[in-house]
């Protein structure tokens, strides 16, 4: 039962955004019992400060979700639980630094027994998005490309090498042979050298 409801807010744990911007904060929940008056409201927690920011229901799968509860303007309830989407994602406007810290999307479900699960993601206002100096990865594939492609040519090069000795020892073979074969035969026989005659006797 505990592994039938679940609430996710994403692959990513801390999440960036820029001073006076805005930020969607993702959440998403399944269940495999479905689900009827289903409860879900989003926290705010910092180290000073705790609060509800909104609250809301859902009656059932083929409807809308309905806010009962809603802490701040700047906050828009921008999900859809039609279509099996089940999303409760929020937009956050006009960010502030004060608006840094976690943020925890919880759903309960009365359909499993108001079995409740959560899940948190970090917020963090800046002034700027720091770019992410890739200098070093790229230095780093490059060296590797590098050696790959060596290592790649000498191989190709030490293969070429065998071929060429190869196709020269069996030119040698071939040569050896051919002498042999043809050895100024002059009683016509192939093979056998002419045996000298001694001189005739008077």
């Amino acid at each position: 039962m505990s592994l039938s409801l679940e609430v996710s807010v994403g692959k990513a744990t801390t999440i960036y955004a820029v001073n006076g911007t805005e930020i969607l904060l993702p959440c998403t929940f399944s269940s495999c019992f479905g689900f009827e008056d289903l409860r879900f409201w989003w926290s705010y927690n910092s180290s000073d400060t705790f609060k509800t920011l909104i609250e809301g229901i859902v009656k059932n799968e083929k409807s809308d979700p309905k806010l009962k509860l809603k802490d701040d303007d700047r906050i828009t309830l921008v999900g859809t639980t039609k279509e099996k989407r089940n999303n409760i994602s929020i937009l956050l406007r006009d960010l502030e630094f004060s608006d840094s810290g976690k943020y925890t999307c919880r759903v309960r479900n009365p359909k499993e027994k108001d079995l409740e699960h959560q899940a948190t993601i970090i917020l963090q206002v800046v002034d700027k998005l720091e770019k992410v100096d890739n200098t070093v990865t790229l230095i780093i594939l490059s060296v590797v490309g590098g050696v790959i492609g060596l290592l790649v040519f000498i191989l190709v090069l030490k293969k070429f090498i065998a071929f060429i000795l190869k196709k020269t020892r069996e030119k040698k073979k071939e040569c050896l042979v051919s002498s042999s074969g043809n050895d100024n035969t002059e009683n016509g026989l192939p093979g056998s050298k002419a045996e000298e005659k001694p001189p005739t006797k008077v």
